[in-house]
C-alpha cells in the first residue's frame, strides 16, 4: 500500500522498520535535505506491529511516501523472529549470532530498496543498522555494507549509465545513547516507534528481548526519559 504525503524533490529510499534506529536514520535523512520514499517489509515477523509504528513515523517526519511490501520469509523460518517455535532469547545479551538472526534479511531488503531507487532515478539508499550496540548480526557491519555497495554499483543499470548509488548508514558508527540523542535532537518522538522483539498488539514491549535491553540502556545512558511503553 502507498501513501503519498509530499511532493519529493531529491529522492531517496530509506528502509523504515519502525524501530528506534530506522526512525532516526529516516529523521537524519530528512535533516540532510532528502526526499525521502520509506520502504517497510511485512516479512512474516512476530513483531509485526512495527509495521503500524513505520507508517506512523513515515507520516510523522514528513516521509513524501512509504510502502509496506509483504515477502514473506517465514516460510523459509530459521529465526526466533520468523518461527514460532523458537524462543525469543530474554536472558541478556551473549556473545555470538544469536537466533534473532533472519537469515540475508538486509540483503534482501536492500535489493529491494535498490530496485525501487533505480526506478525513482535515486542514487541514494539510507539503512539504520549499527556496528557498535546490536546484537551481533553479520549483515551490520560497515564491510558488508560496503561491499553490497560496490555490488549495487555493478549491477544496475543506473550506475552502469552513470549514476552512482550510495549506501549511507549514518548510525554505524554510534552507540545506542548517540543514536537516541541524535533523534532527539532533530525532533524524533520515539513513543512511535516499536524496537521488540516479541511487541504485543498494543505495541507495548517485553523488556527483557535483546532488542528491549539495548533500548533501555541506551536512553539511560543519554540522560533521556524512556517512553517506551512495556507490558509489566
Amino acid at each position: 500500500m502507498s501513501t503519498q504525503l509530499s511532493s519529493p524533490t531529491r529522492p531517496a529510499v530509506v528502509l523504515l522498520s519502525g524501530g528506534l534506529d530506522s526512525a532516526t536514520t529516516l529523521a537524519i535523512a530528512r535533516s540532510r535535505g532528502f526526499a525521502c520514499h520509506c520502504l517497510s517489509i511485512d516479512y512474516g515477523q512476530r513483531h509485526r506491529v512495527e509495521l503500524r509504528a513505520a507508517a506512523a513515523v513515515a507520516a510523522a517526519l514528513g516521509a513524501c511516501e512509504h510502502r509496506t511490501l509483504s515477502l514473506r520469509l517465514d516460510v523459509f523460518g530459521g529465526s526466533a523472529l520468523t518461527d514460532s517455535r523458537i524462543a525469543v532469547p530474554v536472558d541478556g545479551v551473549q556473545p555470538g549470532i544469536p537466533v534473532t538472526y533472519v537469515p540475508a534479511r538486509n540483503t534482501i531488503m536492500l535489493s529491494l530498496a535498490l530496485a525501487w531507487a533505480e526506478v525513482l532515478g535515486s542514487g541514494d539508499l539510507f539503512v539504520g543498522v549499527n556496528a557498535i550496540d546490536y546484537s551481533g548480526y553479520p549483515d551490520c557491519r560497515p564491510e558488508y555494507i560496503a561491499a553490497f555497495e560496490h555490488m549495487a554499483n555493478l549491477a544496475t543499470k543506473a550506475a552502469v549509465e552513470g549514476t552512482r548509488l550510495r549506501i549511507h548508514a549514518p548510525l554505524s558508527a554510534l552507540d545506542k545513547a548517540g543514536i537516541i540523542r541524535r533523534g532527539s535532537e532533530l525532533g524524533l518522538d520515539y513513543g512511535l516507534t516499536v524496537s521488540c522483539y516479541q511487541a504485543d498488539e498494543d505495541g507495548r514491549a517485553c523488556g527483557v528481548c535483546d532488542s528491549c535491553r539495548l533500548r533501555r540502556a541506551g536512553f539511560v545512558a543519554a540522560g533521556l526519559t524512556d517512553p517506551t511503553r512495556y507490558t509489566f
